[in-house]
């Protein structure tokens, strides 16, 4: 009887093997054995678990801290030599480093790291050049490296953090694809959340969804709206994701004058029911690995108004999927919002292209199944 080769999958936090690895691990399992390491208890991963995957909690701080860090290394590493695998994977920056140094200081054969976006991409000064120190560090651990987008291998490879010959990108980008079944148009969620919130059936609804902080570009939306609403009556914003600067009183402070036409709502398990509910979806990030809520919106209908920043040219077809701004331009958003609301032919066009788009291209059967053959050809 063939032995079933081992893969740990190591991670910061479990909300991240939830909502990016749940498919590759269950397709994963069918050949390998899983060892999901991350932070926290059984109860934060049961659903991921299964015949041939396992959990080992594992403490490890978002932020840097250089005794816990040791520490994190050193229980990484006995954990690796104790168990034997065959494989390490990981994502997200701490976790990256800590699993790469502890794979190779174990001599795991097979050593993987995924880039979904760089912390220091807006950074200036010591700070930028510390922080791409330890990019540097963990691509020079790793035996292969992935990314989520063309656009960013390209600023990985231009900024000298490795080279291009060692990293890749699977299919068409994007880290696990869209669930078609889940992300579609859906006419009686729309209509019923709709009903719920206030929200005319004839508005015209632009939707934020994702992490709430000032790297995301929210105020610069907020501020963009504000602008808007004076030639544009049936123009509505919606945010939806948790506050991670604590930027909501700011929000109210920018839109308090126009609260009927501003909603908020915090994090949600079902973004699909607001995607489906809204007309147009906001991502006016100032960095972005690739941008997996612009193409699971797209596969809802919605056609995206984003940043021109690496990522983002890859999850949206200029003047085809959507429009693009320039990141931190105020009056170029909103203009976008301008152009979308007054032109009913091109947000119809624009958002039937980027559902086909995301359909086609990155189909979760298509970026899991590339993922697969990706792992049995190197373990």
């Amino acid at each position: 009887m063939q032995v079933r080769k081992k893969i740990a999958i190591v991670a910061t936090v479990p909300v991240v093997l939830h909502v990016f690895m749940r498919e590759h691990i269950k397709r994963l399992s069918d050949d390998f054995d899983i060892t999901l390491i991350c932070p926290g208890e059984r109860a934060d991963v049961e659903a991921l678990l299964g015949e041939h995957v396992h959990f080992l909690p594992f403490a490890i701080e978002r932020k840097i801290s250089l005794v816990q860090d040791l520490r994190s290394l050193w229980t990484l590493w006995r954990i690796l030599v104790k168990n034997g695998y065959d494989c390490v994977l990981s994502l997200m920056p701490k976790s990256g480093l800590i699993a790469m140094l502890a794979g190779l200081l174990s001599r795991t054969g097979c050593r993987v790291h995924i880039f979904t976006g760089q912390v220091w991409a807006t950074r200036q000064g010591v700070g930028r050049r510390f922080l791409m120190g330890l990019d540097q560090l963990l691509a020079s651990a790793a035996t292969h490296l992935l990314t989520d987008s063309f656009s960013q291998r390209d600023f990985l490879v231009s900024s000298g953090i490795v080279r291009a010959s060692k990293i890749q990108v699977l299919g068409k980008g994007s880290i696990s694809g869209v669930d078609t079944e889940r992300f579609k148009p859906d006419f009686e969620t729309r209509t019923e959340l709709r009903a719920q919130m206030g929200i005319a059936p004839s508005a015209l609804v632009y939707l934020f969804l994702g992490r709430v902080n000032r790297a995301k570009g929210i105020l610069d939306l907020a501020a963009a709206f504000v602008q808007l609403v004076e030639e544009c009556p049936q123009a509505h914003l919606l945010i939806v994701g948790p506050d991670d600067d604590a930027l909501d009183e700011e929000l109210v402070a920018l839109l308090g004058s126009r609260r009927s036409q501003f909603h908020r709502v915090g994090f949600t398990s079902t973004p699909e029911c607001y995607m489906a509910m809204s007309d147009v979806f906001c991502m006016p990030s100032y960095r972005e690995g690739f941008g997996s809520a612009v193409i699971e919106a797209a596969a809802v209908g919605l056609p995206a108004m984003v940043s021109r920043i690496y990522g983002l040219t890859d999850a949206v077809e200029e003047n085809v999927t959507g429009i693009f701004h320039e990141a931190g331009d105020v009056q170029g958003i909103q203009q976008a919002f301008a152009r979308l609301y007054q032109d009913k032919t091109l947000r119809e066009g624009l958002g039937l292209a980027a559902m086909g788009r995301a359909r086609q291209d990155f189909s979760k059967d298509e970026v899991v199944g590339e993922m697969q053959k990706f792992i049995a050809s190197i373990v």
